[in-house]
């Protein structure tokens, strides 16, 4: 009788083991590697809204800022911030990703969206003396709005980039 009941037991529970769905886990690395590129430059035009002489007329400008100061900046536009719900946890997220899975040590962080209509500036906590939270909104709201309401993204780029540089020195 207890074999019997052995073997039922083992006919109703075995079955489910093979068929039962197992939830695979990702790791948070392996979900921002997916999220983000797998290696980035001085400007990351992911948008497509420079061109490539603008990109690298930016990318001379930010060399030569980390060569003379040693803060390195980096430029992404992105139009899709997916699966972050807004820019600065998305730019949070670059950042850390940046420094944890690429080892870039980035002093200043700047993210545009054209098509979500968004720019964040992310320093780190270093530069607080040099570049303030409200110094870099002026910095926006004069050099670089102005220019992007008029279409021109790399302007506005460039003139942010160029006072955001003045104050790092």
């Amino acid at each position: 009788m207890k074999k019997i009941f052995f073997i039922i037991t083992i006919t109703l529970f075995l079955p489910n083991s093979f068929f039962a769905q197992t939830k695979k886990e990702v790791s948070q690395s392996s979900e921002t590697q997916s999220v983000f590129s797998k290696s980035y430059d001085y400007v990351n035009d992911f948008e497509k809204i420079l061109t490539s002489n603008q990109i690298t007329t930016l990318k001379t400008t930010l060399k030569s800022c980390e060569t003379d100061s040693g803060n390195k900046i980096i430029i992404v536009t992105t139009s899709s911030i997916k699966p972050y719900t807004d820019i600065p946890e998305y730019t949070l997220g670059l950042n850390t990703y940046l420094a944890n899975d690429l080892k870039l040590n980035t002093a200043v962080l700047i993210i545009l969206s054209k098509e979500l209509r968004q720019i964040q500036v992310q320093g780190v906590d270093s530069l607080r003396s040099k570049l303030t939270d409200d110094e870099t909104k002026d910095i926006i709201a004069n050099f670089a709005l102005p220019e992007f309401k008029k279409g021109d993204y790399y302007k506005g780029l460039e003139k942010a980039v160029s006072q955001i540089i003045i104050k790092l020195k």
